[in-house]
């Protein structure tokens, strides 16, 4: 295998090198990944690093060609011969994402999930995995499916609280799964804290953290003590919601290839077409990030005014503001809020129009949801209970459209759905007294305005 080390890797500009390392199908090894400036390391501001890339195929091309071909002509000691083991248009974006997640290598899959399972097929039976009591239905998924077929060992503890993680792990943990923020309760996790405190339980600990809600541009999890960090390319690295993509990204050699041997070994690897939509993708990620933060901002801002109960860093009522911003550089796009009444979000979420009703986020288009009814439907209402997880709580993932009309959107919504009370100044949230007069029933209430 090629070194991952960035310096020793002449990118795309190497094409042709014969590499002499085989995997066990007799395919040759792709190069590891490295930045596609010719430095290691950046050398730029991020949002330069985002769109520049440093040449792209033999004919200087600006927009990294499609290598549409499953094989490649020439046989043994040429770079490529399959693309499930390699390709040209996936190594450069690889290249590029290590370039901007900070990273020595990065490795892109069919799906954010598939990140994941990528990561936890090092488990072995009899591991044991710490992770979060707030994760992605999909993630808590995968999890309770390896405890229930593959032996492996599952804690789920508050993650936002240190010492209640440090109380769960030992020399056992095998890997600590983290996201942070979480969704949809929006909880910030301390990553450095709970990345050392893993490593002192066991040193061999990979600890790993989904930074889907963040993206490279606000938080890098690899310069605060984490092992791997994985995406959803799907969401803000894409920012279209035309391709489905994942993201692994790591600084040691070692588990870069047990990652890639995994992946060439399954066929889950990024297909050409969508490698080179998601390259085009990122590079826009710094602007469409900066619309959409100032547009949640203002739209967090409207509703606490108004007396609903937000959920959104970039608010100084965070309970862990000061962490969030001790580790990230913006609150991101995703806030919730909480009405009160399951069937007052029901109606509000029905009532919105440039709000799409859809699962996912960070498109440039703004969605609406209620993740218990949608993308955490998957984690039964017992444990959703246990967990604290309000069934009215409704997500909205913030695109890129004018602020005015997203918020006159968002009023009429809150009007036509009853969930507000109309007065001289305006309108505010309705308070537990009218909830059970008009529903004839609550769930976690909004407090008096």
């Amino acid at each position: 295998m090629s070194s991952s080390n960035p310096s020793n890797d002449d990118g795309l500009h190497g094409v042709g090198k014969a590499l002499k390392h085989l995997d066990l199908d007799g395919h040759n090894l792709p190069p590891s990944p490295a930045p596609s400036t010719p430095t290691n390391g950046r050398k730029y501001a991020l949002a330069t690093e985002l769109v520049f890339t440093e040449g792209g195929d033999q004919y200087n091309s600006s927009s990294v060609p499609i290598y549409q071909s499953a094989t490649f002509k020439g046989g043994p000691g040429q770079e490529y011969d399959y693309t499930r083991s390699g390709n040209p248009t996936r190594s450069h974006l690889e290249r590029h994402l290590a370039k901007i997640m900070s990273a020595n290598r990065a490795l892109v899959v069919s799906s954010g999930m598939g990140a994941c399972d990528v990561i936890t097929r090092v488990l072995k039976p009899g591991d044991e995995v710490v992770t979060g009591d707030d994760l992605y239905g999909g993630t808590n998924r995968l999890l309770t499916y390896l405890k229930q077929n593959m032996g492996i060992v599952v804690h789920h503890v508050d993650t936002t609280d240190v010492e209640k993680t440090k109380a769960v792990l030992s020399e056992k943990t095998t890997m600590v799964l983290l996201e942070t923020p979480t969704n949809p309760l929006i909880k910030i996790i301390d990553i450095a804290g709970i990345s050392e405190a893993a490593h002192k339980a066991n040193a061999s600990a990979i600890v790993a953290v989904d930074n889907t809600m963040m993206s490279p541009y606000l938080q890098n999890p690899l310069d605060l003590g984490a092992d791997v960090v994985y995406e959803s390319g799907t969401k803000y690295l894409s920012g279209h919601h035309d391709v489905m993509a994942g993201v692994i990204a790591v600084n040691n050699a070692a588990l870069g290839d047990k990652f890639f041997f995994m992946i060439n070994s399954t066929g889950c690897g990024l297909s050409p077409f969508d490698s080179w939509l998601l390259l085009r993708g990122v590079k826009t990620l710094a602007i469409r990030m900066e619309k959409q933060q100032a547009n949640s901002m203002a739209i967090a801002q409207f509703l606490e005014g108004h007396g609903f109960k937000v959920r959104y860093p970039g608010l100084k009522s965070h309970p862990q503001y000061a962490l969030h911003w001790s580790q990230a550089r913006g609150a991101g796009a995703v806030l919730s809020f909480e009405t009160g009444s399951i069937e007052l979000s029901e109606r509000i979420v029905e009532s919105a129009n440039l709000f799409g009703i859809s699962v996912s986020f960070g498109c440039v288009n703004s969605l609406i949801s209620m993740p218990c009814r949608m993308s955490h439907a998957s984690i039964d209402p017992a444990t959703r209970k246990e967990r604290a997880l309000p069934e009215d709580i409704i997500r909205l993932c913030v695109g890129i459209e004018d602020i005015n009309d997203l918020i006159d959107d968002l009023s009429q919504a809150l009007v036509r759905a009853g969930a507000v009370k109309l007065t001289d100044d305006g309108f505010v949230a309705l308070v537990r007294s009218e909830l059970v007069g008009q529903t004839g029933q609550t769930t976690q209430v909004v407090d008096e305005p």
